[in-house]
């Protein structure tokens, strides 16, 4: 009985850990021009991910990173969607990054709200909000960074409001003033 339960903490820890890994590494890739496995393994240590060139190429499929020419021409990875190839203008590392929600902002229209997120985000969180059955939503559509979400007819601004705050950490602060 010890071992299993060593093992599901273990297996709990480890997956705790590549979580992290993934999230440093789409932060790492949508904010630098890497064109190589060792520059992006390099970038990773920087952050205090120390691992083998296989275990990076495994992660490269699972988030489904590509390469694609930059402005100048070089081949770069970038995450999929980005298809304008959205790059970070002042970069940060990713721990900075990863110390922020990665919510941007969150408006309501109508029987329409609109989540942004930072690159990569949207289609994970759309995801989440769809596994968690929200009564006041009928479903999502994400990008890369933008979530639509469709409200059901005659659920109020509050109630939205109020059910999203329950799941994103700082909403109230994300949604426009000028409308609450």
């Amino acid at each position: 009985m010890y071992i299993f339960a060593f093992s599901i903490t273990y297996n709990f820890h480890s997956m705790k850990v590549k979580t992290s890994r993934l999230e440093a590494l789409k932060l790492i890739i949508s904010s630098k021009e890497l064109g190589s496995q060792e520059e992006v393994l390099v970038e990773l240590k920087k952050e205090g991910y120390t691992l083998t060139q296989a275990t990076l190429s495994r992660d490269l499929k699972q988030l489904k990173v590509a390469k694609a020419a930059s402005m100048n021409g070089k081949y770069v990875y970038v995450l999929p969607n980005e298809t304008m190839y959205k790059r970070v203008t002042s970069p940060r590392t990713a721990g900075e990054m990863l110390q922020h929600s990665g919510y941007l902002t969150f408006n309501i229209s109508g029987q329409l709200a609109i989540l942004k997120t930072r690159p990569g985000y949207a289609s994970a969180l759309a995801y989440d909000f769809d596994a968690a059955g929200f009564g006041c939503v009928l479903g999502t559509i994400a990008g890369d960074d933008t979530i639509f979400v469709a409200l059901r007819e005659g659920v109020s601004r509050e109630e939205v409001i109020d059910t999203f705050a329950s799941a994103i950490p700082g909403l109230r602060h994300l949604v426009d003033p000028s409308k609450k």
